[in-house]
């Protein structure tokens, strides 16, 4: 049965990409995905999506590699911040508070198992409208850009892990995330494991690194409105010089329709749209694919291509791939 407490975390709040060519980046976020740039400090430069309520989501930092920095979530409350915080400690993993981020208030900070940073807090600071991005509709955050990919808002991010089970297990106490779908090889171990926090399919989802490397991303992913908008990401991509890695298309697991792309910087970033897919169920009963199930490919037939097993960041080599 669901606790209660499945629901201390309301949602992925914002991730901090890496890349080691920040102003090719930063065009590829605030010009083809009409993302807004709210802020900038240091080598980092915040921005957000435009129906994003708090100030940002995504930190775009410049580093040597690309690659994932600190992942936050918001809690839904302080007292169950207070909760979470005191699952993580027990895990051993916790590395303690700091002051907040652009926007956020003080954050606990904390690693998976595979060394991935990442950060919970409660208070946030809202997005206000100016008199440039004022929306025509109220329950908006602001006014849709119309341009480029319109991303509307982050999906999920999905961890490259040494030890899928290990760093699964731990979301699942430590935050409370609730199992959606895994992947189960023939040898009984999991390839890839999906999370979410409340009614989406997923937030979070862990895969299998061929590498062993650790403290990898595999890719974060916008939604967009539609499947229309995806179709129309791909030329602008095209158009643009992005490669275009796979999709689109639509996935067997969890159903959603995709495209993969690199940004300039190296990191791969999804463009997702589930359709009216939710789980309503509190109990809703994991769903997991075999070995043999996975190599029909996706959802139409699509084969999965090699990079997607392979390529993360920062890239490392792959032994024995």
């Amino acid at each position: 049965m669901t606790a209660d407490t499945s629901f201390d975390v309301a949602h992925l709040a914002h991730v901090e990409l890496l890349t080691p060519t920040p102003a090719e980046s930063r065009w590829f976020f605030e010009d083809l995905l009409a993302m807004r740039v709210v802020a900038e400090e240091g080598d980092s430069v915040y921005l957000r999506t435009w129906d994003e309520y708090q100030l940002y989501t995504i930190k775009l930092t410049g580093s040597d590699a690309a690659g994932v920095g600190r992942t936050s979530f918001r809690a839904s409350s302080q007292q169950a911040l207070e909760r979470r915080v005191a699952a993580i400690e027990a895990t051993g993993l916790g590395a303690g508070w700091a002051d907040g981020d652009v926007g956020c208030g003080p954050t606990y900070e904390f690693t998976d198992p595979d060394g991935h940073p990442m950060g919970i807090f409660y208070e946030a600071e809202r997005y206000a409208a100016s008199d440039d991005d004022r929306p025509a509709l109220k329950n908006q955050a602001s006014r849709f850009p119309g341009r480029g990919v319109n991303a509307r808002r982050l999906d999920h991010i999905n961890y490259l892990a040494k030890d899928v089970e290990a760093n699964g297990a731990f979301l699942r106490d430590a935050l409370g995330m609730r199992e959606s779908e895994r992947i189960r090889l023939d040898n009984g171990r999991f390839a890839a494991w999906w999370f979410h926090f409340s009614l989406k399919s997923y937030d979070v989802v862990y895969s299998d690194d061929w590498t062993k490397h650790g403290n990898r991303l595999h890719h974060i992913a916008f939604a967009p409105d539609t499947r229309e908008d995806i179709l129309k990401a791909a030329d602008i991509f095209l158009e643009n010089g992005i490669h275009i890695e796979s999709g689109p298309h639509k996935h067997a697991i969890n159903q959603t329709f995709f495209l993969y792309v690199w940004e300039p910087g190296g990191n791969r970033i999804e463009f997702a749209n589930a359709g009216a897919r939710l789980l309503l169920d509190p109990d809703q009963p994991v769903v997991e694919w075999t070995e043999a199930e996975r190599r029909k490919g996706q959802a139409w037939g699509m084969k999965t291509i090699e990079t997607f097993h392979t390529h993360g960041t920062p890239v490392v080599e792959t032994p024995g791939h």
